[in-house]
């Protein structure tokens, strides 16, 4: 994966949290991210609570308001839909 300076882009991400849990966020650089998520008080907070964290679904937007778009539409799915978008993802 790359950060944004290299492609241009936006990354949709899903974590799967300590608790077995997912949280959706939006960002630029997909590493230096889930390092704050897991190293960092910049992390978010829900994630701060349920450490460590690992990617668990991963999508490239052109934009960030395409990302933002698509992180709202993912976090009002069903958590039945977030595994199953997960799934489809870890196939791949």
């Amino acid at each position: 994966m790359t950060k944004r300076s290299e492609t241009g882009a936006w990354w949709v991400y899903l974590l799967r949290c300590n608790d077995n849990s997912l949280y959706a966020g939006v960002t630029t650089d997909i590493h230096r991210r889930i390092d704050e998520h897991n190293n960092s008080k910049l992390g978010a907070k829900y994630t701060r609570a349920r450490r460590p964290v690992s990617l668990a679904y991963l999508e490239a937007a052109s934009n960030k308001s395409t990302a933002c778009q698509k992180e709202y539409q993912i976090r009002h799915l069903t958590k039945f839909k977030k595994e199953q978008l997960v799934s489809e993802y870890n196939k791949t």
